[in-house]
């Protein structure tokens, strides 16, 4: 809905819903109009002010800043309006900064000459870090890279989420082959029996348990694809995965190659094999890439204990979930962790892995998990030089997106129309 269409100060609450939606707020749809009962006046006379005080609270400084100058371009439009409601607009951009994001040299002449006439030093001062400041605005709202972050949109560059998932492929690959590798150097269950472990030892195997939490995984995998079909931004949240579930086994690849534990159990039929030449080893690690390393697809592996590969894709399968929906869905957030839960209590009931294991599994999961997404929220750190030292991949991947990514759905295809309206 473009804002000319309409007058501003006759919209209801439905049209101003409407409006946050297109400008990228709609997040805040139901804070502002369903709860505050915000219609076209009321808009126009929000103020930063009120964002950031009670009742609304919003903490977000960089959503405060990119509503203020949507709202400015609303109140240019309606200024006659604006008038008999007795309200200036808001000062959040200078006059010179036009709805469509032009700067007005006349004007900005005008406004530097009369501030250089002042008698008042510091008022000087004060203009001329003004227009200083809103240079440095015009010049971002020019460069293509930021345009639409301070429309309130966010760029998909799908591009990178290509590149990611690139990353994740390689790394799986590599993945299946330090299987084949640590297979070969399983240690000889006669010479290193199972290690003593408190859960394996006080509760009994269950044989069916693994082919549960594997159950448990592909139930998780669906609803996270069903999430991101339908999820707005489902580029960011896809190279997000992507980056994570690379990185996670990454460094699972390096542990299990690192250290192979003895076998966690007698049930375990494993023993050092040999594959031969490198021809061997490729096929047995493109017969485990085929089959995601499942039981259930026939996939049988031995001493990729430390950590848990199952439990690694369970985890974020479940915070992905949980974090890319409304906090509203209360009941599929309860599912997801139900799923994620049962999958790792069955995981250890199969004695497939040592609790040590699954533990640390869950551990640098979640931990790698609430850390990416603290320092891509927190926009000042993105731009900082450690982060482009430590965090290269990180800052590669996260440079654009500006802020919390919202939770926003849309049907991404054409038909069937109702899907559409249904979804949207």
């Amino acid at each position: 809905m473009a804002a000319s269409e309409d007058i501003v100060s006759s919209w209801s609450c439905k049209q101003v819903a409407r409006w946050l939606q297109v400008e990228g707020f709609g997040e805040y749809v139901e804070l502002l109009c369903d709860q505050h009962r915000l219609d076209g006046p009321s808009l126009l006379a929000l103020t930063e002010a009120d964002l950031r005080g009670p009742p609304l609270g919003l903490c977000v400084l960089g959503d405060i800043k990119r509503l203020i100058i949507a709202l400015c371009r609303l109140q240019r439009l309606d200024r006659t309006r604006l008038e008999e409601l007795g309200l200036r607009p808001a000062d959040s951009l200078p006059d010179e900064l036009s709805p469509g994001g032009d700067w007005n040299r006349d004007r900005a002449d005008r406004r530097r000459t009369g501030g250089e006439r002042a008698s008042n030093g510091s008022e000087l001062r004060l203009r001329n870090g003004e227009r200083s400041a809103y240079d440095a605005v015009c010049h971002s709202h020019s460069n293509g890279r930021y345009r639409q972050q301070l429309a309130g949109r966010l760029d998909p560059e799908v591009w990178k989420t290509i590149i990611s998932s690139i990353y994740v492929f390689f790394v799986f690959g590599f993945t299946s082959f330090v299987m084949v590798i640590v297979h070969e150097r399983v240690p000889d269950m006669r010479t290193y029996p199972p290690l003593p472990d408190i859960f394996l030892d006080s509760v009994p195997r269950i044989p069916w348990a693994f082919a549960m939490a594997e159950a448990c995984g592909l139930i998780l995998c669906y609803m996270g694809l069903l999430v991101l079909l339908l999820h707005k931004h489902r580029s960011i949240i896809f190279r997000r995965l992507c980056s994570l579930m690379g990185t996670v086994f990454l460094l699972r690849c390096c542990t299990m190659f690192v250290t192979s534990l003895s076998v966690p159990g007698q049930h375990l039929k494993c023993a050092s094999k040999t594959y031969g030449d490198s021809w061997g080893k490729i096929q047995r690690a493109l017969l485990i890439w085929s089959g995601g390393g499942m039981t259930l697809a026939g996939v049988q592996t031995c001493g990729d204990y430390m950590f848990s590969g199952h439990t690694v894709i369970i985890t974020l399968l479940n915070f992905f979930v949980t974090e890319y929906t409304p906090r509203t869905w209360n009941l599929i957030h309860t599912i997801s962790w139900v799923l994620n839960l049962f999958g790792i209590f069955f995981i250890l009931a199969a004695h497939e892995h040592y609790s040590i294991d699954v533990f640390i599994a869950f551990y640098i999961t979640t931990r790698l998990f609430l850390y990416y997404h603290t320092l891509a929220n927190t926009r000042a750190f993105q731009q900082s030089r450690r982060a482009r030292i430590w965090f290269p991949m990180f800052s590669f991947f996260e440079c654009n997106v500006n802020g919390p990514v919202p939770n926003q759905y849309h049907w991404p295809f054409s038909r069937p129309a109702f899907m559409r309206t249904l979804v949207g």
